[in-house]
């Protein structure tokens, strides 16, 4: 169980949007690229000025980046969208994003970096997986524990935990341990899936 097993409904809250920036004209690649783009310049601003109550904005800026998500990926199937430069966009942007807004918590006293960056990796395991079935079976895999809903919920919480509670900071690196697991789990769940995924196509 994920929370990408709620995405449905949550696309159906999203769909008057989805349709009114249709109208509008926006296409799935622009929101695909916003996403990414302000997930970057997030990153950065919390990387330069890592000062504990500006860690507000990213538990609000990760659901908004939820959002941007669900709305690209309606675009694309509900209105004609799909393109391989969206399939490209929306993979590297995701791994970017990531890279951005987590890296980000490395720069807080008394976090280790390299538990950081371990993680990021993992997380990006966890996508190439997903997408690893997509090119054996046709089928993306989307398990948990820890897909990429999941991370932003956790590390959401957490910046709104360092917000405040500034001294919660001291239990960051018990977090990304415990996400790395995590993460090491998804990405088996998802290797073995893909490959039962496989056997079953045999």
């Amino acid at each position: 169980m994920t929370l990408y097993d709620i995405k449905p409904r949550f696309q159906k809250l999203l769909r008057p949007l989805t349709r009114m920036l249709y109208a509008r004209g926006v296409t799935a690649n622009q929101v695909t690229a916003c996403a990414a783009i302000l997930s970057v310049v997030l990153g950065i601003v919390l990387m330069c000025f890592p000062v504990p109550y500006l860690y507000l904005s990213l538990p609000i800026f990760l659901f908004i980046r939820m959002a941007l998500n669900a709305i690209d990926g309606m675009l694309a199937r509900e209105f004609n969208q799909k393109s391989q430069l969206g399939a490209v966009l929306n993979e590297t942007g995701d791994i970017i994003s990531d890279a951005a807004l987590y890296l980000a918590f490395a720069f807080l006293p008394g976090v280790n970096l390299w538990l950081v960056v371990a993680v990021i990796l993992l997380a990006w395991m966890t996508e190439f997986c997903g997408v690893l079935s997509q090119t054996l079976n046709g089928i993306r895999q989307y398990q948990g524990p820890l897909g990429k809903s999941d991370r932003a919920l956790l590390f959401g919480t957490c910046g709104l935990c360092i917000a405040i509670f500034p001294q919660t900071m001291v239990y960051l690196n018990a977090v990304f341990i415990l996400a790395g697991a995590l993460s090491l789990v998804t990405v088996l769940n998802r290797c073995r899936a893909a490959l039962k995924e496989g056997s079953a196509s045999e």
